[in-house]
């Protein structure tokens, strides 16, 4: 069995250096001072939609509002100065219009000693003096990726929560499992966020990672799909791509996946297979409930080992 995503004809991304030294001439920068990997890509997109570079200060930013951590934002609205790095491109041109874009940013950055944030992801992206900039290969571990953690009823939270642990030794089965794991990134390149649910609230440290088993496999496909030309072939929007609802990661059947919505569009939803969940470090649990029966008719949530 198949499901379908649609695949949108052009992606952003957007990422905003804040700093407190004053931004004169951004032109010195980009490309000239970017690291080697991007540098002519970026002097060749400068000024068309693929590269845009905006200064702004603090005051009159329209990203003073970004969703960041509570430091984080703190850090944003103090700055003096926000320099903001814009790339609009065909979905084709992705990943490196993206990496073009934050490879300017970074080199802002540097100059400047400001501080580079993500929008999408809701993270810094910090420099390293001893890293050479933005990687040529596209890695998704790279800063690539975010995630937002909510519970799934808020109004009625669940008794573990999300900073209590439970008793050693305890019957998973007893936990919670209203924890939601949602990506953040992975839309800039054409595919919907993906989102893990019925996890326990304890551990979403290993709901995370296992969210990135999947998106890492679910985005290599993607790409090579797209640099294949098959959206080309689509005569009349919306444009889709059909994947088959079982996910194999590393030789196994690792997940299920089915097409939902969030707020913001498309989502993937992701449920592990039993054998993914056993060799991870979740496994399938029955949710309380179930009166005994251990073939219940309603899937099993995922919960913490």
């Amino acid at each position: 069995m198949r499901i379908t995503y649609p695949v949108p004809a052009q992606t952003s991304s957007v990422f905003v250096v804040v700093t407190d030294r004053t931004p004169t001439d951004l032109s010195s920068i980009v490309p000239w001072r970017m690291g080697p990997s991007h540098r002519r890509a970026a002097r060749d997109a400068l000024g068309t939609p693929r590269l845009r570079l905006e200064a702004f200060r603090s005051t009159r930013s329209p990203w003073r509002r970004m969703d960041l951590s509570a430091e984080d934002l703190k850090r944003v609205r103090r700055a003096r100065h926000h320099v903001v790095v814009t790339s609009n491109a065909p979905v084709e041109e992705q990943p490196e219009a993206a990496q073009v874009a934050r490879a300017a940013a970074r080199g802002i950055a540097e100059v400047y000693h400001g501080v580079l944030y993500d929008p999408l992801t809701g993270a810094a992206v910090y420099h390293c003096a001893e890293c050479p900039g933005e990687r040529r290969d596209f890695d998704l571990g790279d800063d690539w990726l975010g995630w937002r953690v909510s519970c799934a009823d808020e109004e009625h939270a669940c008794a573990l929560g999300l900073g209590a642990a439970a008793a050693v030794g305890a019957d998973a089965g007893e936990g919670c499992s209203c924890l939601v794991t949602t990506s953040r990134g992975l839309r800039r390149f054409g595919l919907p966020e993906i989102a893990l649910t019925g996890l326990a609230c304890a551990h979403s440290l290993c709901a995370a990672t296992v969210l990135r088993a999947v998106a890492d496999s679910l985005l290599a496909d993607h790409f090579a799909w797209l640099s294949s030309g098959s959206r080309r072939q689509t005569e009349t929007p919306p444009l889709c791509r059909a994947v088959s609802r079982r996910l194999r990661v590393a030789g196994i059947d690792y997940a299920v996946l089915s097409s939902g919505a969030d707020e913001e569009g498309a989502l993937l939803r992701v449920r592990l297979t039993p054998a993914a969940a056993a060799r991870s470090c979740l496994k399938l649990g029955l949710p309380g409930g179930h009166g005994g029966n251990p073939h219940p008719h309603h899937t099993p949530g995922l919960l913490v080992a």
